[in-house]
């Protein structure tokens, strides 16, 4: 295996002319499925018990690639051993997108008032001009130990019943930071709505026909009303970063292998279509994963989607960890390099793994799978 990064990468970030006639492509009727493939030397990030910060969680990281500096950049989620489970960000950086450093301080922590009080969680990067955009999910109090709970985080039971939703119930607002320089940030405010739990937030990378869009997953979203059974994935656009809204259904649970879905890694622009992975969650509750390719010049719109699994939990390292259903694996970013499709993603709650495969591999196979309408949800696996 190759683990130096080739001089140059290649150019994906095309646009595709308007009327260009994508459904002129020939498909086949049985497509050939593509696996992402597991690095040998995963897991890449483990808890390091000489900080006390990070000695029981290092997982879910964002992640850039530096063309200029040939460098890969891990935001990652991680906390000690203790009671309340607080949250950090911590900053890794590789040369050769396999093998990092780390610091002996985290990155950024919890605000000591604010609403991203308890936890900086899931943090997804883009880059528009000269800053970084990270979006991040957050609760007002540390979760606890939500893997002894089967899930269910800890809320005040000083709270009165007056008290702001997101407060009394400590569920999870999404939120912005902005940098330069993974240094020094500024703590942009709240993206989501905070009447809802609502994560799994990804912007754009560029505003497409003059707006901001991004993806989100808000979990109450759910019934006739809103179009799906359960949890989905949604899209939203905006004039201002901090003012999303028109929300659309994007995607919800189509295949047997999916029950409740959501986005996952932030969209790169290839001259078919929008690239991202998403989750599903199925019956037995491993969490696995999709890709899908958005239009171009419509993003609310889903023009090809994988129909098997791209990647599953199978090692000890994504079925052992800290959470309480089969098990997880949850990229929060994705780069490419050379013709290279590298997936950075938490495990179990606790670890971080790499999987790749070639990217002309991966939209080979969805451009095998063109979306014509949504399906509804098949019985469970």
């Amino acid at each position: 295996m190759n683990k130096s990064f080739p001089a140059k990468t290649e150019k994906v970030n095309q646009s595709i002319p308007s009327g260009s006639g994508l459904e002129r492509i020939p498909v086949r009727k049985s497509p050939k499925t593509v696996k992402l493939r597991r690095f040998e030397g995963n897991p890449v990030l483990s808890p390091d018990p000489e900080h006390p910060w990070e000695n029981f969680v290092t997982t879910n990281p964002g992640a850039w690639f530096d063309p200029k500096e040939g460098r890969v950049t891990l935001l990652y989620r991680a906390a000690g051993k203790e009671p309340e489970h607080v949250i950090h960000l911590g900053l890794a950086v590789s040369e050769d997108g396999y093998h990092f450093k780390r610091f002996k301080e985290p990155v950024l922590s919890p605000s000591r008032d604010g609403l991203d009080g308890g936890c900086l969680e899931d943090p997804r990067i883009v880059k528009i001009g000269d800053y970084y955009y990270i979006t991040y999910a957050s609760r007002a109090f540390p979760p606890g130990e939500y893997w002894l709970h089967d899930g269910r985080c800890y809320q005040n039971p000083d709270c009165a019943e007056e008290f702001p939703l997101c407060i009394k119930k400590n569920h999870t607002t999404s939120h912005l930071l902005i940098t330069k320089d993974f240094k020094t940030f500024i703590r942009g405010g709240m993206l989501t709505s905070p009447m809802l739990d609502d994560r799994d937030v990804i912007l754009f990378p560029e505003k497409i026909g003059g707006k901001f869009y991004m993806m989100h997953r808000p979990m109450e979203w759910c019934g006739p009303k809103y179009g799906t059974q359960n949890p989905a994935i949604w899209i939203s656009s905006a004039d201002d970063l901090l003012n999303f809204g028109n929300p659309a259904l994007l995607a919800k649970a189509q295949f047997a292998w999916e029950q409740k879905i959501g986005g996952n890694t932030p969209p790169i622009k290839t001259k078919y279509g929008w690239l991202t992975l998403y989750h599903a969650v199925g019956c037995d509750r491993y969490y696995r994963l999709g890709a899908m390719l958005l239009a171009i010049d419509n993003p609310r719109q889903v023009t090809h989607r994988t129909r098997e699994w791209i990647f599953q939990p199978e090692t000890e390292y994504e079925t052992n960890g800290c959470y309480s259903g089969g098990g997880v694996v949850f990229p929060c970013g994705k780069v490419i390099v050379g013709d290279r499709l590298l997936v950075y993603y938490g495990a179990a709650d606790k670890y971080v793994g790499l999987a790749e495969c070639g990217v002309e591999e991966l939209l080979d196979y969805l451009l095998q799978c063109p979306v014509k309408q949504q399906e509804e949800t098949r019985d469970c696996i």
